[in-house]
């Protein structure tokens, strides 16, 4: 597989035909290896299973099938990226299920719910990861062995190739040869000298770069499934006072690797002293906030020294391997509830349920299972109702703003049974009131509620005790994620563009130098070059090189040409005077011929 040309004839040397001459096979050994790519054959495998399972491994390692799994793992990432997803957040399949009644059969059939776990997605993954290896192997050790061989031989005709130059010196042959080895090593060619003539390589790192953009593949796609295997991700709501544990228990909602023990939870926790938030009072941006800044205390391990820092959104705080991110935040008022005989049944902070985003507006819900009457009779009551960060009357029971400008707790309350006695699990945000009846005015009609500012107290009817509200924290919750993987990824996606430039920008190519005694008695000198591909700046390369050779193996002077007869003198008898050349025929004959010592006359692309 290569990742930026196909692995057609010009990396391959063409089987030798019949009908082609010499040269042509000459020339296609001069071209042969320029490409670490396997050799595709196009034997027809018999019609057995082991002919049918080598010709399945040859498709699946070609370079066609892994681009087309490439891309299939490319879409299968874009319903994962547009349907909710049950590993991320379960709140949000729950509500698309609700909202799409028709599509939810559908998706999960597909399992859309969880693409990255699902069969489809895992076969594509396995199947490109399999290609990748079978693809991988061959080709590394095809390419150990070019780089354990030696550069082929010159073609017998240079002329040939695609780029040529040639000049005519009174160097011998052998100092040409050599001065030609010394610039090719201080171009980093590799040499090898064979008769009258030398041979350069060079631009093997461009195979080293397609090689290590593949190993780069792999390695990405070991780190993700090691992050998928081993993985915990959680989250934990905390308010401004409490702390937390690095362990199961600590976790509002977790989920991990199928691979993942309990035991591997790395020991550390921290405290949450002080929320920050500010928010935009005007203009278009009116409510985005300003400062969102959570500010902690954390520790590594059960005697770590106690550290201060501050989270903030895309700033994650990292302990131990693990990423702790900043996610919501909220109010908690905090309440103290008596009971009919004054003793303090509950104290302090109540976190509510989010039903405004842009303002805040919490649901409140409030539980007290352990309650007595004025009688002493045992009881069960329940508070529901809002708070509002900023209250205006006229705008009815919603906040207008998200900052505490004029805090406010709206409660009506409830006894009776609260179904925490059945061993059925509740949710804290939710109050069952099938079993409960509300307390109403001493009139018997109206409902019993109440608005409380910081600092008020609800006595609730008949004497069955009081709430006060006194004063309000602020939570957060936070995201806390363990992804063994991630560094390999990130290695990997690193290698691979490393690899990908390696591949793109280095071009394979072959440089010949032929110096020969000529008839004449001087040496001519020839250069000739082949690249890989299509390389614009062979022909430049090329010429740059003659030139430095020049300075060690200079062009031939021309020869002096016959002087012309003295116009002067008297026309020797019998001689035609019409079949002297004339002077514009000799500079028309001159202009026609090139000079061969010039390396930009003799190199063509």
């Amino acid at each position: 597989m290569s990742t930026t040309d196909t692995d057609t004839a010009a990396g391959q040397e063409a089987p030798p035909e019949s009908g082609a001459t010499a040269e042509e096979r000459e020339l296609g050994a001069a071209e042969s290896q320029l490409s670490t790519a396997p050799a595709e054959e196009i034997n027809i495998p018999s019609l057995g299973p082991l002919g049918w399972a080598r010709w399945f491994w040859r498709q699946l390692t070609s370079m066609r099938v892994a681009l087309l799994l490439l891309l299939l793992l490319s879409l299968g990432t874009i319903p994962g990226s547009l349907v909710p997803q049950t590993s991320i957040d379960q709140l949000k399949v729950q509500d698309f299920q609700e909202r799409h009644p028709t599509l939810t059969p559908i998706y999960e059939k597909l399992q859309l719910f969880h693409v990255y776990s699902s069969v489809w997605f895992s076969a594509i993954y396995l199947l490109l990861f399999i290609s990748l290896i079978g693809c991988i192997v061959p080709r590394t050790w095809q390419f150990i062995g070019q780089l354990r061989g030696r550069p082929p031989a010159a073609p017998r005709r240079l002329t040939r190739l695609p780029a040529y130059t040639t000049w005519r010196s009174e160097a011998e042959p052998e100092q040409v040869l050599e001065a030609a080895r010394k610039i090719m090593k201080r171009r980093r060619f590799r040499i090898h000298g064979s008769g009258d003539a030398v041979a350069a390589e060079k631009g093997y790192l461009r195979e080293v770069g397609n090689l290590l953009f593949h190993i780069a593949l792999i390695v990405l796609l070991v780190s993700f499934a090691a992050g998928q295997l081993w993985k915990t991700e959680g989250s934990t709501l905390i308010t401004e006072g409490g702390g937390f544990s690095n362990s199961v228990t600590q976790y509002d909602d977790i989920k991990s690797g199928q691979l993942f023990n309990n035991d591997d939870l790395a020991p550390f926790g921290f405290q949450l002293d002080r929320f920050t938030a500010t928010y935009e009072r005007s203009g278009p941006q009116m409510r985005t906030p300003r400062t969102f800044r959570a500010d902690v205390s954390y520790w590594e391990g059960a005697d770590g020294a106690t550290r201060k820092t501050s989270i903030e959104v895309n700033e994650p705080l990292e302990i131990s391997g693990y990423k702790i991110f900043l996610g919501n935040h909220g109010y908690s008022p905090v309440v103290t509830i008596r009971d009919g005989k004054g003793n303090v049944v509950h104290q302090g902070p109540v976190v509510g349920l989010p039903i405004d985003g842009a303002n805040l507006t919490e649901s409140m819900v409030i539980k007290v299972p352990d309650y007595r009457d004025k009688d002493g009779k045992k009881d069960q009551i329940g508070f529901q109702g809002q708070f509002l960060p900023t209250w205006v009357r006229s705008q009815g029971m919603f906040s207008v703003f998200p900052a505490l400008d004029n805090p406010t707790l709206v409660l009506t309350a409830y006894h009776g049974s609260l179904g925490v006695d059945g061993g059925t699990p509740q949710s804290v945000y939710q109050l069952d009131k099938s079993r409960m009846k509300q307390f109403m005015e001493s009139d018997g009609k109206t409902k019993f509620a109440r608005a409380l500012k910081v600092g008020d107290t609800m006595k609730l009817p008949n004497g069955a005790g009081t709430l006060s509200f006194d004063g309000v924290k602020e939570w957060a919750s936070f995201q806390i994620s363990h992804k063994p993987g991630d560094q390999g990824a990130l290695i990997g996606a690193v290698a691979a563009l490393v690899g990908l430039a390696g591949s793109l920008f280095i071009q394979r190519r072959r440089v010949w130098v032929r110096a020969a005694r000529g008839d004449d008695g001087t040496t001519v000198v020839e250069m000739a070059g082949l690249g890989r591909s299509e390389y614009a700046k062979l022909p430049e390369e090329l010429a740059d090189l003659a030139v430095r050779l020049q300075t060690d193996a200079p062009p031939a002077p021309e020869a002096e040409p016959d002087p012309e007869p003295d116009r002067d003198s008297p026309e020797e008898p019998g001689k035609d005077s019409s079949k002297e050349p004339t002077k514009d025929s000799a500079s028309e004959s001159a202009s026609d011929t090139a000079d061969p010592a010039d390396p930009a006359e003799g190199a063509r692309a």
